[in-house]
């Protein structure tokens, strides 16, 4: 099976987007529930992103009685990997390094989060090299 091809999405649609994979399915009013405390949007905002989402093919939705249940398409690890390496095409041409120095300067990191870089950086080394022979 053919996987879907990973939609455009906003940083709003990214919101609703988290609660669906957290929940795995909703209705409209789960969503809305689900979203009141953490923005201001009324109901019909995010029916309305919802619907964009159905459009773009990342929620799909079968009906249960009167509501729509709604589902993902498209699996979280895919967005964030489509929308890391777009993001990295357009405001560092793909470049990884430049990307890695900015938020380097920029930031206080802690023991445990540079050990996990050092390890991602290993573990990507090992695939590499593994490929070479």
């Amino acid at each position: 099976m053919k996987s879907p091809q990973i939609p455009k999405i906003s940083d709003a649609e990214w919101c609703v987007m988290r609660v669906i994979w957290e929940l795995e399915e909703a209705t409209s009013s789960e969503i809305v529930d689900a979203l009141s405390g953490d923005t201001e949007w009324k109901p019909r905002t995010i029916r309305t992103l919802i619907g964009r989402l159905v459009k773009k093919g990342a929620l799909e939705y079968t009906e249960q009685g009167r509501e729509y249940l709604y589902r993902a398409k498209v699996d979280e690890r895919s967005c964030e990997r489509e929308a890391s390496q777009t993001f990295l095409d357009r405001v560092f041409q793909g470049r990884l390094t430049p990307f890695l120095s900015h938020f380097s300067d920029d930031q206080t990191y802690t023991d445990e989060e540079i050990a996990e870089l050092k390890r991602i950086v290993e573990t990507h080394e090992e695939r590499k090299a593994g490929k070479k022979k």
